[in-house]
Formats: structure tokens, C-alpha cells, sequence
């Protein structure tokens, strides 16, 4: 596995498509472990115009499935393709979120997650978000993999 992904590679992994595939690339891939996801803000994001007119800021349940996005991206990458095949991750809780600075268009959020733990098919995970090396927001998820319905 290649320490990066890309959007296509993303898309190959996920089934989030525009506008709520949030994340841009994952980098720092260390499997089954840690990445770093980026999601590229610009004027031109879905929420932008309508949260908020004037000033603009992404919504915090944003950053939040961009966080939950990035760890499903790191944990389809990891596994082998066949457990993977015909699943889909879903968040399941989210704890200890914190919104510490607004995210607003022309930037680049950096989402630095962790895998804390498996057990089954249920993994939970911790990042932070940061804009040019501030601090944005931080969060505790966990997620499990589910069949996809046919």
C-alpha cells in the first residue's frame, strides 16, 4: 500500500460521492494505524454559501465526517480487499468533540486520525484538525462495518 491516496483512489475505496465526499487525499499512511486526511475549504465547498451568508464557516458536522471519512479511507485501505468487498463503515458514536477555531473557505484542513483499537468488526479512533498548524477541532468516534443491502 502506498503511503498516499488520492481522490480516485479515495472513491475506489468509499462509496461517499460529491458533494459529501469531503476528504481530498490521505497522507502519512501508516496501515491500519494513522493518516493524515486533507480536505481542501475553498469558496466553492457545498456549505459555504449557505453557512454562513457573508461568513462563511464549515459546519463542525462537517469536520466531524470528514474525520469519520478518513478513518473509513485508512481502514478499507488496510484490510485485505475481500473482508472490504460489498461493506460499508458507519459511524456509530462520537465522543468528546470540540470545535476550538472556525474553519473558513481557502484553506487546508489537515485531519491527523489514530485507530485506538478493534475488536470485531467495531474500531474506534481519535484525530485533530488543524489549519496551518492551529489547532481547528478534535473528536473520539468509533465506526463499524456493516453488509451493504443488494
Amino acid at each position: 500500500m502506498s503511503d498516499k491516496l488520492n481522490k480516485d483512489q479515495i472513491k475506489s475505496l468509499l462509496p461517499h460521492r460529491e458533494p459529501m465526499l469531503l476528504i481530498d487525499e490521505l497522507i502519512n499512511i501508516e496501515k491500519l494505524k494513522s493518516a493524515t486526511a486533507i480536505v481542501n475549504v475553498t469558496k466553492e465547498s457545498f456549505f459555504v454559501q449557505g453557512h454562513f451568508p457573508g461568513e462563511p464557516v464549515m459546519p463542525g458536522v462537517l469536520i466531524v465526517e470528514a474525520f469519520g471519512q478518513a478513518a473509513a479511507a485508512l481502514t478499507a485501505a488496510g484490510i485485505d480487499k475481500k473482508t472490504y468487498e460489498n461493506k460499508l463503515v458507519f459511524l456509530m458514536t462520537v465522543d468528546k468533540a470540540r470545535f476550538r477555531n472556525p474553519v473558513i473557505p481557502d484553506c487546508r484542513l489537515e485531519l491527523n486520525i489514530e485507530a485506538v483499537r478493534s475488536h470485531g468488526k467495531v474500531w474506534k479512533y481519535k484525530g485533530e484538525a488543524f489549519v496551518d498548524g492551529k489547532k481547528m477541532a478534535d473528536a473520539q468516534w468509533a465506526a463499524t462495518i456493516v453488509d451493504r443491502k443488494k
